[in-house]
């Protein structure tokens, strides 16, 4: 054997030691060495202690947080010596600088009127720096809207973000020529909520809207198809809460309501059917079952659908209800067992 493979073998062989070794001490800082339980860490004592058999097994750790402490957001916002974290619901992700409206020096005085005037032209040459050309002025304007029906609707933060990741695809595709700003921003927003698994029907969101409700679906579905979201079909049981929180019913009814939901699950009911009607009609049928009996009327207006939907929805729900029920079953084995 040549020297230079004794030599390729011994760096290997160090190699293979050093990733084994490196993997052995990872193993030991994620598992309690006593019981092998699993680690979980104390930020407010610095300590990592087992959470199967209670090992303190390190203590007096760093902390990289701030030095100073906060008991307010005031306080914290002052002592703070970093900016806000970038985001997506801002055109330049909040990277640019603002001057405030405020015509105050550092010290509180007020300007005089040569500096007001002064402030006043650098505000409006910073906000034509901001939106340099036509994209990031729609970019703006659309992020605006998105906010603003978000803010209407009830939707968290996380979708907001990722209905303005949606428009800005849609944006860098080229997708908007031929469409409105309000058109695609409210699609992007109505996408955003399914995907989060927070979706709002198609009325609440034409609602908020500042287009009508078949062009706001028209770019939906455009957009929908071009970039390929993945966006599951809406589950009835996402809607029944909302209905229920309109009406004044009993906890037998909501759970009643729930189950009528789960035994339609994959028999087909659901194909086709708005899943708002859907969750109104179990609504209703479950407080026929259980002796409330809230109108037509009244489960229509909670849930914003007519009373024809609920009618139609009805019947499909109570007849799979009579199809699972144990009755059936129990006269299907009797009349099996009397032909066999």
């Amino acid at each position: 054997m040549s020297e230079s493979t004794v030599r390729e073998h011994g760096v290997e062989s160090r190699e293979s030691e050093t990733e084994s070794d490196s993997q052995h001490q990872q193993s030991e800082r994620s598992t309690c060495p006593e019981c092998d339980g699993r680690l979980a860490a104390d930020e407010r004592r610095g300590e990592r202690v087992c959470q199967e058999c209670g090992l303190v097994v390190s203590e007096d750790e760093i902390d990289h947080g701030p030095e100073w402490r906060a008991y307010d957001s005031k306080e914290r916002d002052q002592k703070s010596r970093v900016g806000a974290p970038t985001t997506k619901m801002m055109h330049d992700k909040g990277l640019s600088t603002n001057i405030g409206w405020q015509n105050k020096d550092a010290y509180g005085n007020s300007l005089s009127s040569r500096q007001r005037e002064k402030m006043k032209r650098l505000r409006t040459w910073n906000e034509r720096f901001r939106t340099r050309d036509h994209s990031e002025r729609n970019l703006k304007q659309a992020l605006g809207e998105m906010e603003r029906m978000g803010s209407a609707l009830g939707l968290a933060e996380e979708v907001r973000e990722t209905a303005s990741v949606i428009y800005r695809r849609a944006l860098e595709e080229e997708l908007l020529p031929g469409r409105s700003i309000e058109g695609v921003a409210t699609a992007a927003l109505y996408a955003a909520a399914r995907q989060m698994s927070r979706p709002r029907s198609i009325s609440e969101v034409a609602a908020v809207s500042r287009v009508d409700e078949a062009e706001f679906t028209r770019a939906y579905r455009y957009i929908n198809r071009e970039l390929g979201l993945a966006v599951e079909p809406a589950d009835p049981l996402q809607f029944l809460d909302r209905v229920l929180d309109g009406l004044d019913l009993g906890e037998e009814t909501r759970r009643c309501a729930r189950d009528l939901l789960r035994d339609a699950r994959g028999t087909g009911v659901f194909n086709g059917k708005s899943p708002v009607g859907l969750a109104a009609a179990a609504v209703y049928a479950a407080g026929q079952l259980t002796g409330e009996q809230p109108t037509q009327d009244a489960v229509g207006d909670a849930a914003g659908v007519s009373s024809v939907t609920i009618r139609n929805r009805y019947t499909e729900l109570l007849a799979v209800a009579e199809d699972d029920s144990p009755g059936d079953s129990s006269a299907e084995s009797t009349d099996g067992a009397s032909a066999a």
